[in-house]
């Protein structure tokens, strides 16, 4: 018999079908067990009625634990009212594996344990969600460039400098000689480009920053494009367009993973239609201090206190009522109070914060490169990307061409709203040998490790460009999640090897 999968039921409305999955959840009476089944792409209810099977069969579902895999047969019926329109009427149920009792359980957890059963942990809902959404962002990526006519090539891990001559680099040994785990892949993709004009890569990159932020990971993923002949401006314009088609097929092809994640998608619709805001970065420092700025960090405490004093107030209303409570209001309740637990936490962080976030924006000093809390804070105020340019050269890469003045970078940084900060980096890149060469000297960089990329402007040098996009980030924000670790399957942070 074959296998049929939950997000194909609608096409098989009252016929008899087989799923092979996984208990989500289970609820039982006397005449009926309530199977809630996960088999990767997506959750069903599944009834087993005493009177529909055997009596074997309807005891053997009944000692059916969370996780427990099994093989089930019934008959599809429409339901509105269950998960995905439709639920199985069982005729059969054959149990794979009895599972041991599960660790993670409908109660709230703590950060750390959840990290600790990272593999566990992907089952649930919100990190099932969060995946699907990563791997349509990463299809989108693909299908815009591929439709674009840019070739995807790949860039080495293992590399023997800098490309940004920071000191946060992963070191190891290469066959007695010294290695670094690529930070990106950018300066290999310049060579490319020379050969094919259009290009990018996409694959992994590590920083060994020392850093526990919500925005940081030690591995993570980037999407770094890079082209011939173009300059800023056409740069802007790629990475603008690059969001938005990606924007627009999340929003297109996982509503319900958005819905799962309780994303409000009011300003994913907006960053899909709407022109990205585009500034300089004198511009963004003069808002970045404003009192308009101030005042709205107020308003933002303000806000919080109030919302506290709400939630916390229905929390103890709720606690109440759960005592004399029915099991499946229980079970909502449950689910409310561990919701609320989660947003006070964030109300706290914030209200630790704001103070900082108000001191660090007025007293910022025009020359210093944006923090995270500078970004979270001027992001506040848009509801669509801001596109900062014309940074000042001295924070800026060597590699970067400048302005006339030779005072401001050619760079341009893409700062998501919401708070989430940079999610794209890139420049137009130096094109003279000269002045690249007096770069490397001024960075005291060893010039005989980048004398293959200066070759790159020896031998046939043109005006390019290119950018970097942090997939992490990028997930983050389109999926509205607090933290990058929930991201990637299997994050690597300060502390975090395993599992």
């Amino acid at each position: 018999m074959s296998i049929t999968y939950i997000k194909s039921l609608a096409n098989h409305q009252d016929q008899s079908v087989t799923l092979k999955g996984w208990i989500y959840n289970i609820r039982s009476s006397k005449a009926i067990h309530f199977l809630e089944v996960r088999d990767g792409t997506g959750l069903c209810q599944c009834i087993v009625a005493a009177d529909d099977v055997s009596e074997e069969v309807f005891e053997a579902a009944g000692h059916l634990k969370q996780e427990s895999s099994l093989e089930i047969t019934g008959k599809v019926i429409k339901d509105d009212r269950s998960i995905g329109g439709y639920e199985l009427h069982a005729t059969d149920v054959k149990v794979i594996q009895i599972a041991e009792n599960y660790p993670i359980t409908p109660k709230e957890h703590g950060v750390e344990f959840l990290m600790e059963n990272r593999h566990l942990w992907l089952r649930s809902q919100r990190q099932w969600a969060a995946m699907r959404v990563r791997n349509e962002i990463i299809f989108a990526i693909h299908t815009f460039f591929q439709g674009r006519g840019f070739v995807q090539m790949d860039s080495p891990i293992f590399t023997g400098n800098a490309a940004e001559g920071s000191t946060t680099l992963f070191e190891t040994d290469y066959f007695d000689e010294k290695a670094y785990l690529a930070q990106t892949g950018q300066l290999y993709g310049e060579a490319l480009a020379m050969a094919h004009g259009l290009i990018y890569t996409f694959g992994p990159t590590f920083r060994a920053e020392k850093s526990k932020t919500r925005r940081h990971l030690t591995e993570f993923w980037m999407m770094e494009p890079e082209m011939a002949f173009y300059d800023l401006e056409m740069n802007m314009d790629l990475a603008e367009d690059m969001i938005k088609a990606v924007v627009s097929t999340v929003l297109e092809k996982r509503q319900e993973e958005l819905k799962i994640l309780e994303r409000d998608t009011s300003v994913l619709e907006k960053t899909a239609s709407d022109a990205f805001k585009r500034m300089t970065y004198t511009e963004a420092v003069d808002k970045l201090k404003s009192d308009q700025t101030a005042a709205l960090l107020d308003e933002m405490a303000e806000s919080r206190e109030t919302e506290k004093d709400e939630i916390t107030k229905e929390r103890e209303e709720i606690k109440k009522e759960h005592g004399s409570a029915k099991k499946w209001r229980k079970a909502q309740i449950d689910q409310r109070i561990k919701d609320i637990g989660a947003r006070l936490d964030q109300i706290e962080e914030d209200l630790r914060n704001i103070p900082g976030w108000k001191e660090s924006a007025r007293n910022f000093e025009w020359g210093n490169d944006f923090g995270g809390s500078d970004e979270t804070v001027l992001m506040m105020q848009y509801d669509v990307p801001v596109i900062v340019t014309h940074w000042p050269a001295e924070i800026k890469a060597f590699y970067m061409k400048r302005d006339e003045t030779d005072k401001l970078a050619l760079g341009m940084d893409i700062l998501a709203p919401e708070g989430y900060g940079e999610i794209v980096g890139g420049s137009q890149r130096e094109d003279s040998l000269e002045v690249l060469e007096e770069r490397i000297a001024e960075e005291d960089l060893d010039k005989s490790v980048f004398e293959w990329y200066l070759d790159l402007r020896r031998f046939g040098s043109v005006p390019h460009s290119g950018y970097g996009l942090g997939l992490e980030r990028t997930v983050a924000w389109i999926c509205g999640l607090q933290h990058v670790r929930e991201t990637i399957p299997f994050p690597r942070m300060l502390g975090r090897l395993r599992p």
